[in-house]
């Protein structure tokens, strides 16, 4: 990211693996110091960028909120709701920018499905459906931090799925319960494959399917009363929009012509940061509400129970 944008610039680094990333920081122009401690201390540093394992999230936004830090932390904020909370808390105390990263949502293709939802030209959603899937978990060694049971409750949701789950709850609102099966595909200490249906106060419906053991994919879509949305490839570049018919069938049974619009190219991490530096500078509030993240926590903890006991669970 760094030189990407005007808007925002690395200037000091921190990793519990120093000597991998050596080389990295240093052909960025980003030096790397000795403790988190030293960057919070730092009275240069306006912000930092957590891309760290999601058990220390809470309470690296808790120092660096009490250091008057903002912070950009990367998905998912935490791991349950009770921890999100106290995160969101000591933000607000401190009067900092709080930001998730979504980076998806910024997206044209997923701009595009928010305007015409809006519009009307989808009308009410009725269900949506995900696909979000990479060959990543072969690549990850067992000492890995990612590698870890406790870091991945809900099987892949932490690593991609949660990504789609943010859509749904910015398309359709509210959910009600859920019911998830999890499975390993391959050898390893932690389930890489799941499968979550929700229910939406709305009385809409989601299926998200999401592993980290099989090829790289992506779709995602929005079925609605008036058409489809359609977003996939990878980088999600893909859109397709699909009216419903305005006469019954005289033959077979065929869909209107489709709309298909290409997004090639966007950069949706230096699209986010960007955000999160207009965000501080401009005193406005960051593109993501945290009440979508905190609800999407919520939703998260429903998500691990309903695995763990083969139950459909409430969303509290």
């Amino acid at each position: 990211m760094q030189g990407k944008s005007a808007e925002f610039s690395f200037v000091r680094g921190h990793t519990r693996t120093r000597a991998s990333a050596h080389d990295f920081s240093r052909a960025h122009g980003v030096p790397l110091v000795d403790s988190y401690e030293q960057i919070l201390a730092d009275p240069e540093i306006d912000a930092v960028v957590l891309a760290t394992p999601h058990s220390l999230h809470e309470s690296q936004i808790v120092a660096a909120a009490a250091a008057g830090k903002h912070i950009h932390v990367e998905k998912p904020i935490t791991l349950d709701r009770a921890t999100a909370d106290r995160a969101v808390a000591a933000a607000r105390k401190a009067g900092v920018v709080l930001a998730v990263g979504y980076c998806r949502r910024f997206h044209p293709s997923v701009v595009e499905v928010r305007r015409r939802l809006a519009q009307g030209w989808l009308g009410r959603v009725v269900a949506m459906v995900a696909q979000h899937t990479t060959s990543t978990a072969q690549f990850i060694a067992p000492d890995n931090w990612r590698a870890a049971p406790e870091e991945a409750p809900g099987g892949a949701m932490t690593a991609v799925g949660v990504h789609a789950l943010d859509h749904m709850i910015e398309f359709a609102g509210r959910v009600r319960d859920v019911r998830c099966v999890t499975t390993r595909a391959i050898p390893s200490l932690s389930d890489d494959t799941t499968t979550v249906m929700l229910r939406f106060e709305s009385g809409a419906t989601g299926l998200i399917f999401c592993s980290v053991a099989t090829a790289t994919n992506f779709s995602f879509t929005l079925y609605g009363s008036k058409g489809l949305a359609e977003i996939s490839r990878p980088n999600l570049q893909a859109l397709r929009f699909v009216p419903t018919s305005d006469a019954p069938p005289t033959g077979a049974v065929l869909a209107p012509p489709d709309e298909r619009h290409e997004h090639a190219g966007f950069d949706m991490l230096s699209a986010e940061l960007t955000a999160f530096a207009r965000a501080i500078r401009e005193r406005k509030p960051y593109p993501v509400p945290i009440e979508d993240v905190l609800h999407g926590m919520s939703v998260f903890d429903a998500i691990v129970q309903a695995a763990r006991s083969d139950q459909i669970v409430k969303v509290e």
